[in-house]
């Protein structure tokens, strides 16, 4: 912009020059380009100067407005800061927790690791894998019934000398029951293993079928006694999957099992016979002591009829003291007037009469 506005000034300082020489003489010409020239330089001065301060004044604007700016950039630059760093902060603290849970579920994943070895070892054994099932059977007796040896007996021998896990007192016509706990488990893992050909899985079945079926014998003729327990007894498996094998894919075992008058339960099962045979027994206590509560009533209905009896009784000599209560006060009375009329009784005057 500045050396346009040269350039014109030149340009006008050239055409006055021109001019000048067409009009004046060459005396005046030089007097006139040295005013010109003192003319020239005052002007260029005074853009010069008015320049340099419109310039400053521009820069300090720009300057005003870019720190303005570089501010605001700053805020927003510090308030995205802040809530980056508070974003991160609850991301750590939730990667933190999550590690912590992580690390409790690594600790419960490591016991229940050593927990199932523990199992595998003790199932691996067929006296632990008994005690097992009879501690097992022990927790729903005693969740069902709590501990009550008049309904039901641990460990009882009976009178062929054969010791049952358990003796349940149902209620006629159940009457006594024997349950024992069986635990077919080898040739049920041979039997689920994977890769097996169809001719293995097949013999192997038949295995655990054999198994099982000698447990149903056995039980069959030791807890089943004439005259002692009742006609069926049971037979209580401690693991569902051996029972849902059994029901799915052996309904041959099901059936013999009925023909024996064994009938085989669960954990899941057994609890639902013995909670019902839990409700038939609290059902003939309620109906005991309901008897017993009607003879109650019924005497407390001869005592009623005799306190009635006496109450009449009472109330009829309660009416006649009543009325004689009544009649002495209407004499009471008139013994009162009586006795004010004699007060009141003028002697002067019954004198002159």
């Amino acid at each position: 912009m500045e050396y346009i506005i040269i350039g014109l000034i030149g340009l006008v300082i050239i055409l006055e020059i021109i001019n000048i020489i067409k009009n004046v003489n060459e005396s005046n010409i030089i007097e006139r380009l040295g005013k010109m020239e003192t003319s020239i330089n005052k002007e260029i001065g005074e853009f010069k100067l008015s320049f340099s301060s419109d310039l400053k004044k521009d820069f300090d604007s720009l300057n005003n407005k870019i720190e303005e700016r570089l501010n605001k950039i700053n805020e927003k630059v510090n308030e995205r800061l802040d809530v980056n760093f508070e974003k991160t902060n609850r991301t750590f603290n939730n990667v933190l927790e999550r590690l912590a849970k992580i690390d409790e579920a690594q600790k419960k994943i490591d016991n229940l690791s050593s927990d199932i070895v523990s199992l595998q070892s003790i199932l691996t054994d067929k006296k632990s894998r008994g005690i097992f099932g009879e501690v097992t059977l022990k927790y729903i007796l005693e969740s069902i019934f709590g501990v009550n040896d008049r309904v039901y007996k641990l460990q009882c021998t009976l009178p062929n000398n054969t010791i049952a896990d358990s003796v349940i007192y149902g209620p006629e016509p159940l009457g006594t029951i024997a349950v024992d706990s069986k635990f077919p488990l080898e040739n049920y893992r041979a039997m689920v293993e994977k890769g097996l050909t169809v001719i293995e899985r097949e013999t192997r079945s038949k295995m655990f079928e054999n198994d099982v079926k000698k447990h149903i014998d056995a039980i069959s003729e030791k807890y089943i006694i004439e005259g002692v327990t009742t006609n069926q007894a049971i037979m209580f498996l401690p693991a569902e999957a051996i029972f849902a094998e059994i029901n799915a894919y052996h309904p041959n075992l099901i059936k013999y099992a009925a023909s024996k008058r064994v009938w085989i339960t669960s954990p899941t099962t057994l609890m639902s016979l013995l909670t019902i045979i839990a409700t038939v027994l609290k059902g003939l206590e309620r109906d005991k002591y309901a008897s017993i509560i009607h003879d109650e009533l019924n005497k407390l209905g001869i005592e009623f009829d005799k306190y009635r009896n006496r109450w009449d009784k009472l109330s009829k000599s309660i009416d006649t003291v009543q009325k004689e209560v009544k009649d002495i006060n209407i004499t009471t009375e008139k013994i009162t007037k009586r006795f004010g009329l004699i007060s009141n009784v003028d002697l002067d005057r019954k004198e002159i009469e």
